[in-house]
């Protein structure tokens, strides 16, 4: 199905990412000099104070550079969130979820596209499929892959009553032309539908919607709200070819027995998160004990304690 990561595209792919990685070290190194002379000579500038912080704040991220290895890790993501049973509360779960990543996009100066999004029967949304755009955005996420749990006083309730609500993330990278994958036409099935939701002046006015079916491993891909059924077509395949592509990485984890990160059913016991709004404030990660009580400032996309606990712990 794929070309292995080790051919001479792959070794250029991972030479690229080290090559990358050693120039953002050393244009940190060189914003130190800078600002070290700047503070010598105003040490009570707000603006150089500033970008100090700034720069601290690099650095410590610039610390975890290594850990992203895989061929894949520095490119930019496809995230799918779908709400777990539960109705109403699941779906405006899953909706939280979403602004969640799109902040996390947004601090990262990630660009995030909705691919494809199912608004819920009475609020939030039953899934959407975001595209992110940016360096090391799948690196970043595949730590999110999992179940994610509520807990809180739910609005939708009259009475008042504490409520347990789940969600699913999935991620898999958007993979370039640098690691190929070969797909036969044979082995796909596309449908056309009518686009639903908001997405512009063809929703729900024109077939313009396509769904594409890997037959041989039942992977299906969706694709509404780009302009014309012709780039809906265009960006399911890329789509297709990118879950391929992690599914085929998945495969060979397995097959070394390493920490394999699946899609577990959608319910209590199985969450990697759990973010708790009452009767207390904590946000607890499963996987890592990192915890935040700020669960305001995490639910507004400050996830990278989180994630780089997990980048650390699977090198373990």
């Amino acid at each position: 199905m794929w070309n292995n990561p080790e051919n001479a595209r792959g070794l250029l792919q991972k030479q690229s990412g080290l090559e990358k990685s050693l120039t953002e070290l050393r244009n940190l190194e060189t914003e130190y000099t800078n600002l070290q002379e700047l503070y010598s000579m105003a040490p009570d500038d707000s603006d150089v104070i500033s970008a100090i912080e700034k720069l601290a704040d690099q650095a410590h991220k610039a610390k975890f550079i290594t850990l992203f290895r895989e061929p894949a890790d520095n490119n930019g993501a496809f995230l799918f969130i779908q709400a777990g049973a539960g109705g109403t509360e699941a779906q405006d779960w899953a909706q939280m979820l979403s602004r969640m990543y799109a902040r996390w996009a947004e601090r990262h100066g990630f660009t995030c596209d909705i691919i494809e999004e199912h608004e819920g029967d009475t609020a939030g949304i039953k899934n959407i499929t975001y595209r992110i755009t940016g360096e090391r955005a799948y690196g970043w996420l595949k730590n999110e892959i999992g179940v994610h749990r509520l807990v809180r006083i739910s609005p939708f309730n009259a009475n008042g009553k504490r409520q347990t609500s789940f969600a699913s993330v999935d991620v898999w990278p958007d993979i370039d032309d640098s690691i190929q994958i070969e797909i036969n036409d044979k082995d796909l099935r596309i449908d056309t539908y009518r686009s639903s939701g908001a997405g512009g002046q063809h929703v729900n006015k024109t077939d313009s919607a396509v769904r594409i079916t890997h037959l041989p491993t039942n992977t299906v891909v969706t694709c509404q709200n780009e302009r014309s059924q012709i780039q809906n077509k265009e960006m399911a395949m890329k789509m297709l070819r990118s879950k391929l592509y992690e599914l085929e990485l998945q495969k060979r984890a397995e097959a070394e027995n390493a920490l394999l990160a699946t899609q577990k059913k959608i319910e209590w016991g199985s969450q990697i998160r759990n973010y708790v709004l009452y009767p207390y404030q904590l946000v607890k990660d499963v996987r890592t004990g990192v915890e935040k009580t700020d669960s305001e400032a995490v639910l507004d996309g400050d996830l990278d304690d989180f994630m780089i606990a997990s980048l650390q712990s699977n090198e373990r």
